[in-house]
């Protein structure tokens, strides 16, 4: 009997800094009941192996078992899938599923999806959300931006994709870096609708 999550989504975790960001976006998709297809660039092992503390193995199924067993998903919950595994369904738009979210996303990943280079199944992936016309969110950490990374968050903005900074707020008064990336978790969330506890919204005791 299959599991009945609450939806799939596909995570690529790229080489900005800012891994914090992805693994913590991870573990509260997997709190969420869904099922999360996730795609790790090279340069993304190296920034985790060199933030935080993670041990994060080099192939995919055993990155796959690790997290699996790092955030207590269920069997299957999390779906690891290597650069050039065409046939995983995040490659097709008959398979992928309805979001997607690049988190941190670096600068050259915003420009090869804006370009629709697609040499990489993160590349690829991004390249389905947007011909399917799919909800894509990309999480750049960057800065300063030029002229070139502003123009390519521009054109795909133009396409209805979601740009999100890594650019915390300050005005909860954050005692902690997990504090901040927390921040940022709770705006992916809410753009995704996902129930979220991490941050209250704005305003939110007048709605009560």
């Amino acid at each position: 009997m299959s599991t009945e999550y609450s939806g799939r989504i596909t995570l690529a975790i790229t080489g900005a800094s800012g891994a914090q960001y992805g693994l913590r976006l991870l573990e509260c998709l997997v709190k969420a009941n869904y099922q999360v297809m996730v795609l790790i660039s090279k340069a993304a092992q190296v920034v985790i192996a060199t933030e935080t503390d993670e041990k994060m193995p080099g192939t995919p199924d055993a990155q796959q078992s690790y997290l699996q067993q790092r955030y207590a998903a269920q069997e299957g919950q999390i779906r690891v899938f290597g650069r050039e595994q065409w046939m995983s369904p995040v490659a097709s738009g008959s398979g992928a599923p309805a979001a997607m979210v690049v988190c941190p996303c670096s600068t050259g990943t915003l420009s090869a999806i804006a370009t629709g280079a697609s040499n990489n199944l993160i590349e690829r992936a991004a390249d389905v959300a947007l011909k399917e016309r799919r909800q894509l969110i990309l999480v750049p950490r960057e800065a300063p931006l030029s002229t070139i990374h502003l123009e390519n968050m521009l054109s795909l903005s133009r396409q209805g994709v979601v740009i999100l900074p890594a650019a915390p707020g300050f005005y909860h008064k954050p005692e902690r870096i997990e504090d901040m990336i927390d921040f940022v978790v709770a705006r992916i969330l809410n753009q995704l609708k996902i129930d979220q506890t991490l941050m209250p919204r704005w305003g939110e005791e007048y709605l009560q």
